[in-house]
């Protein structure tokens, strides 16, 4: 197979064969590349502000917390989420959703430590089987609360896990086949 030299082509060849392109000078080329980067650092700012700290406004004007509230609270969804979750191989954060809801109902003293303890070895300790994916602070928090644990010892752990659900698992599976099938037979089932 013959090789192609492209040395033969020399460069100002290519430029005269785009008589009307206007070219960049030196000096817009370096005020560009500034504009760019505060641009994209303002941009990162905003997109780190609103990550760590959302607003429910800002939430409920996208929806996403809306529909993965739903989502939650109905059980055909929840249960059409789940197997989605577990298709994707990320059904542990769902699962540790909902055992934080449970740990959340339980009132017995002795129940809440034998819960915590399961549910900080099944999904918080480090090289746990189905661990989530938490800050390293909150994984201490969690810990130093183990002995003496109270109903809201995983909340910030349970959010992290929400807006992370909220954020990438939700949005994938409410444009899955599975939901959107879900959603067609519910409509059905109304008219009937």
């Amino acid at each position: 197979m013959p090789k192609l030299l492209f040395s033969k082509i020399g460069v100002y060849d290519i430029k005269d064969l785009m008589p009307n392109v206007k070219r960049a000078r030196r000096i817009d080329i370096v005020l560009n590349r500034k504009r760019r980067k505060n641009d994209i650092q303002v941009l990162a700012g905003q997109k780190i502000n609103n990550d760590m700290y959302p607003s429910k406004q800002s939430r409920q004007a996208d929806g996403k917390s809306q529909n993965l509230a739903k989502l939650l609270k109905d059980k055909k969804y929840l249960a059409a989420f789940r197997s989605f979750l577990q298709s994707e191989f990320s059904d542990e954060n769902i699962e540790f959703w909902l055992a934080c809801e449970d740990f959340r109902s339980t009132t017995s003293p002795d129940e809440l430590c034998w819960k915590a303890e399961k549910i900080y070895q099944e999904f918080i300790q480090p090289a746990a089987c189905r661990e989530i994916n938490v800050d390293h602070q909150v994984r201490e928090k969690i810990k130093k609360s183990l002995k003496k644990p109270t109903s809201s010892c995983f909340d910030e752990a349970q959010k992290q896990v929400y807006l992370l659900m909220e954020r990438d698992s939700c949005p994938r599976f409410l444009s899955s086949n599975a939901y959107l099938s879900l959603k067609r037979k519910s409509r059905t089932m109304w008219y009937i």
